[in-house]
């Protein structure tokens, strides 16, 4: 829509406000409303007489004339509180109507004013198939990795003093490097080395150099480190360079934590943030607690559900890598092999496994099988409610991914909850 079609149907609906509520301020008066409560109150009267004056001649009986009473004099009632309730809401008289007038009479102008002032007159359409083809345009033609690198010469602050014994090391080692280009060994050490100062680009092409050594024995670990000199040596931005190589750690180990972290950098860069919630959520879901993307990722799904348009509701921290926390819960023949034990032994160790579980999902969460579990469980000792409550928590929990869901699912039918 042109800038000329936006202010004709603004306009319109302007017009069209201020008309609807002159028309309210205009509405029938309160002495209308109490002619017609009047003329109301009059009809149920007569219908009273007429009532008596049948009972009179005969035509109706005593039990007859009763219930009619009553019916009328209900209506009777109901119709003098009806006017009660109204009393007070009719429109406004006296110098409160000039006072509405000019107020609905203003509102054209402020309206126009607050647009102008916080609005963006001229400011076109963006509709999805756009905003996606601009993000599409945005990351196909971000800066090169030499270009982001000679940005951050330019810009990069000046490093602190560092060891000269160290940098002199280096140096002698860079000039071995010449003259033994295929030393494998040499050029892991050279990359280490050149990120600890600082010179992340000098570490990339090192440890470049370390991953065309390795040839198809590379693995994603090598990768995974030119990556991030390759990020680090761009200010944090993600080049098509460093997406390259993002690409092979994942081809190689798609659970890969760093990898996943970044590629959802990546889309955040270049306008796609409903795609790093995607990435990111998932990496969340199975990163330990401890891990150092994790202030970060936690920090920023809620926001980027928003976007995303997204029903989201951030889970529990996980648990730190190696934290001891409860076991996987009972199964279903773990609990039946308890059919031969005593029954309060038998249902002390049923419930204590269930609590066990029930407490860790409700603190720290966990994969959809202990959900299943859990239910399976709660089925099996008969506990129907619970396991009720248990199904409709993970319906919350995993609702959005209808893969998760499915063990899920399965238990509670198989706990009688989906009949």
């Amino acid at each position: 829509m042109n800038m000329f079609g936006f202010w004709v149907v603004a306009l319109a609906i302007t017009v069209l406000v201020i008309v609807l509520m002159i028309l309210a301020l205009l509405r029938s008066r309160p002495e209308d409303s109490d002619e017609a409560h009047a003329r109301e109150m009059r009809v149920y009267r007569d219908q009273l007489d007429e009532v008596e004056r049948d009972l009179a001649r005969g035509v109706i009986g005593r039990d007859e004339a009763a219930r009619l009473r009553t019916e009328v004099s209900r209506r009777l009632l109901e119709a003098d509180r009806a006017r009660s309730r109204h009393v007070g809401r009719g429109p406004a008289s006296g110098v409160m109507r000039p006072l509405g007038f000019a107020a609905v009479l203003a509102l054209a102008p402020l309206a126009v004013a607050t647009y102008v002032w916080v609005g963006a007159p001229g400011y076109g359409d963006l509709p999805l198939a756009q905003r996606l083809a601009s993000a599409d345009d945005l990351r196909a033609n971000r800066p090169d990795q030499a270009a982001l690198e000679a940005r951050m010469a330019e810009t990069r602050p000046a490093s602190p003093p560092s060891d000269p014994e160290h940098e002199q090391l280096v140096e002698q080692l860079r000039e071995a490097l010449t003259n033994r280009p295929d030393d494998l060994q040499g050029h892991r050490l050279l990359a280490h080395n050149e990120a600890m100062l600082g010179n992340f680009a000098a570490a990339a092409r090192a440890q470049q150099r370390v991953t065309e050594l390795r040839g198809d024995a590379a693995g994603a670990e090598e990768f995974v480190v030119l990556a991030e000199y390759l990020i680090l040596a761009a200010g944090g931005a993600v080049s098509p360079e460093a997406e390259r190589v993002l690409e092979q750690v994942l081809r190689r180990d798609p659970s890969n934590g760093v990898a996943l972290y970044y590629s959802g950098l990546l889309f955040a860069q270049t306008g796609r943030q409903d795609r790093t919630f995607e990435i990111w959520r998932r990496l969340h879901d199975m990163s330990p607690g401890d891990a150092p993307w994790m202030d970060e990722v936690r920090a920023s799904l809620p926001e980027l559900a928003e976007i995303a348009g997204v029903r989201y509701t951030l889970p529990p921290r996980p648990a730190a890598r190696g934290a001891e926390i409860a076991g996987p819960g009972p199964t279903r023949e773990e609990i039946e092999a308890a059919a031969d034990l005593p029954q309060e032994e038998r249902e002390a160790m049923v419930e204590g496994m269930v609590a066990g579980l029930m407490n860790r999902l409700a603190n720290e969460g966990g994969p959809p099988e202990d959900w299943a579990r859990l239910i399976t469980a709660l089925g099996v000792m008969g506990d129907t409610e619970a396991a009720q409550a248990i199904w409709d928590e993970a319906q919350v929990n995993f609702g959005a991914e209808p893969e998760a869901l499915a063990p899920v699912r399965d238990a509670a039918e198989g706990a009688g909850l989906l009949q």
